[in-house]
């Protein structure tokens, strides 16, 4: 199954990476591939969320969420166009200095009718600008 990992040090504490990473409904203000989210079923530290995403045209999928705050969340497929599976997940580490150390891992998994070739490309296309998108949004809150 394709995937990637990348890490990023954010200028600030792990709990405020992790007030942005678990604000699900608030990814379309600063993510813009991201055109909706829908939140269901939250029993405690889980929580299914509904992405409606623009990735060469508009997909709709659902994972589901687990979090184990404030240093980890992962998630697992639900269901979805154009996937067969979508997983991956945060590790928020403490970097000293008031700086957090934030690993982000995905893999996805598309139909047959998708090449692996462009999942590939847009996965190590898309995720820098991911993180970079997550780095300014958690540095500009106050």
């Amino acid at each position: 199954m394709p995937g990637a990992q990348r890490t990023i040090t954010i200028n600030a504490p792990v709990e405020k990476c992790w007030a942005v990473i678990s604000d699900y409904e608030r990814y379309p203000e600063f993510l813009p591939e991201v055109k909706k989210i829908r939140t269901m079923n939250r029993r405690g530290n889980e929580v299914d969320v509904q992405y409606e995403a623009e990735v060469v045209k508009v997909i709709k999928y659902t994972v589901h969420m687990k979090e184990e705050g404030p240093k980890k969340v992962s998630w697992s497929f639900i269901d979805g166009e154009f996937m067969k599976d979508n997983k991956g997940g945060w590790v928020l580490e403490d970097g000293g200095n008031g700086t957090t150390k934030a690993t982000y891992s995905i893999e996805v998994e598309v139909g047959m009718l998708v090449p692996k070739a462009i999942v590939n490309g847009l996965v190590d296309s898309q995720l820098p600008k991911l993180l970079e998108n997550f780095k300014k949004r958690i540095e500009s809150q106050k």
